[in-house]
């Protein structure tokens, strides 16, 4: 069966600024599920090994789509790095809200979807962003979570919030690319104006949605415990966990294979079992 890759597709964004993003579907007159992956911080639609990750799923027969957050950092010019900073450090969670929502607007209306099997693919803090939605939008029928965060409350404390408030920014350095990424004290004044709404544990207990929570058990970035404390918030979702997996589950950036890691294998696998099954 042929696959489909339509890359780039700029999605207009009247608030704020255009962004990228894939579609990869097979080539047939069925309409598919919608898979929307949403990625986490510092992350980007072609990491690592996403964009196999994209094909395995349009192979087992989704539309599959993965796109860059508006302020992830990456431009409609250059999508694989972080070319814009100073928007990097305007990022907000209300802002990935919004371009998550456009997401769905856009791809919902094409022909080759079936808009009542909508699914949110979310990994890190883009799981955090993924349940948030998903509860907020009926439309979304099914959500599985990738080393997901429990929590969208992740700032600094103390000292260094005081320090943070006082001169505007403070900075993290990228492990990768030894970049100086900043982050603008308006990120924590958007959470704090919308507490409610960024509510992770909230919105876990009220979904409706299918939900599957995939986590590797030697994660090094998000706690196990995490995925757990969510199961515990919402019963009625499924826990998988995977042995000695870490957080992008083998894969890293650059991927140079042409197989998947074993670990995001597995989950792969898993993700498609669990869609045909539950949705």
């Amino acid at each position: 069966m042929e696959i489909k890759k339509d890359k780039n597709i700029v999605i207009i964004n009247q608030n704020t600024r255009r962004f990228l993003a894939d579609a990869f579907y097979p080539e047939t007159e069925e309409k598919l599920p919608l898979i929307i992956f949403v990625h986490g911080y510092k992350g980007y639609k072609d990491w690592g090994a996403w964009n196999l990750m994209a094909e395995r799923f349009a192979e087992a027969g989704f539309f599959f789509v993965k796109f860059n957050f508006s302020h992830n950092g990456t431009t409609v010019e250059e999508p694989n790095n972080f070319d814009d900073l100073e928007a990097f450090g305007n990022n907000n969670y209300s802002k990935e809200l919004f371009d998550l929502g456009l997401v769905i607007d856009y791809f919902i209306e094409n022909p080759k979807v079936d808009n009542q099997k909508i699914i949110l693919l979310g990994h890190s803090r883009g799981g955090g962003i993924s349940i948030v939605k998903t509860y907020e939008d009926e439309r979304i029928n099914g959500l599985i979570t990738l080393a997901s965060v429990d929590t969208l409350e992740r700032f600094p404390q103390g000292e260094v919030l005081e320090n943070w408030k006082k001169e505007g920014v403070y900075y993290v350095i990228n492990g990768r690319t030894k970049q100086e990424m900043p982050h603008y004290y308006q990120f924590y004044e958007d959470f704090e104006n919308n507490k409610e709404r960024f509510d992770v544990e909230r919105a876990t207990e009220m979904l409706k949605a299918h939900f599957l929570i995939v986590h590797g058990t030697n994660d090094e970035a998000v706690s196990d415990k995490c995925a757990e404390h969510l199961h515990l918030l919402n019963p009625s979702s499924e826990l998988f966990l995977i042995e000695n997996a870490n957080h992008t589950f083998g894969a890293k950036e650059p991927w140079e294979d042409n197989i998947l890691p074993k670990d995001l294998e597995i989950v792969v696998k898993k993700c498609i079992d669990f869609i045909k099954s539950r949705i």
